[in-house]
């Protein structure tokens, strides 16, 4: 099965001086999704936690919603013409009685580690129908989310301090989950963040934990469209950034109740929806 790390050859010039040394890379290797034994998807990611990479995409397409609605993930043997199996190829099969989308030449997606979901013949199919509405207004026995913006703060370096593969590496993105009280729920690490996003709600799939509310993901890098719609089909109240979203994103963001920040460095971040759910009042009074 392929690593997460692999070692190349560099030559390293350093103040004029040059040398030969071995490097530590991330690792990347397309993963073609098949759902019930046909073509789905091709993604390029880091290999790991792929039945749960698999799932998660499921779940941001609408297929799946709960544990009892997946039967299985395998890898298929015989992936290559001489019968190996290259650990390339996962098969997601359905629980019986679990509908199977129509999959046409045309709705066939082809995914990279830069940009995501790529090819979507228009912008209504990707604005798939979530399950769950984004309501966290609260009730008599549970308050609505809120949260300070210090805490918000703290999170991106608690997700720095988790991430075991770009210290070797430097070539990682990162999806990390957390409770509204900042405590960290799970991490994963891909050359691509959707694929991040995916292995995270792939795993909170399987262990029965959708839809994932009251928690707050965050990611390194930017915010595209996909990423929100990822966090909205999973049920994930807050999505915050290191780096800027996009203008799509934070229109899915309104639509939805999402709450949206960006630029999440330090003491400073940009809140571009769902501002409901920040203490704006007393960061602006401690302003």
């Amino acid at each position: 099965m392929g690593r997460v790390t692999e070692r190349r050859r560099v030559i390293r010039i350093r103040d004029g001086a040059v040398s030969t040394r071995p490097d530590t890379l991330v690792a990347e290797e397309p993963l073609e999704i098949r759902l019930n034994g046909k073509p789905l998807a091709i993604t390029m990611r880091t290999p790991g936690d792929d039945f749960a990479l698999a799932a998660g995409f499921l779940v941001s397409e609408g297929v799946l919603g709960s544990a009892a609605e997946l039967q299985n993930v395998v890898y298929c043997a015989g992936a290559t013409q001489d019968g190996s199996n290259t650990y390339n190829v996962v098969d997601v099969k359905l629980a019986p009685g679990v509908p199977v989308p129509d999959i046409t030449l045309e709705r066939n997606v082809y995914t990279t580690s830069s940009c995501g979901l790529c090819g979507k013949a228009s912008l209504d199919a990707v604005r798939t129908t979530a399950r769950w509405a984004i309501d966290d207004t609260g009730d008599g026995d549970t308050p609505p989310v809120r949260l300070e913006p210090e805490l918000l703060a703290s999170l991106p370096d608690r997700l720095r301090a988790a991430q075991r593969v770009f210290d070797r590496t430097g070539g990682l993105h990162a999806a990390a989950l957390f409770t509204e009280d900042g405590e960290l729920l799970d991490i994963r690490e891909d050359v691509g963040r959707h694929n991040a996003v995916d292995k995270l709600v792939g795993r909170a799939l399987q262990n029965g934990g959708l839809p994932l509310s009251r928690t707050i993901l965050l990611v390194s890098g930017r915010a595209s469209f996909e990423l929100a719609q990822k966090a909205v089909m999973a049920g994930i109240p807050v999505l915050a950034a290191v780096s800027a979203p996009s203008s799509l994103a934070v229109d899915l963001a309104a639509e939805t109740g999402l709450t949206l920040v960006g630029f999440l460095r330090g003491a400073s971040m940009n809140v571009y929806a769902g501002e409901h759910r920040i203490a704006l009042r007393a960061a602006a009074a401690q302003g």
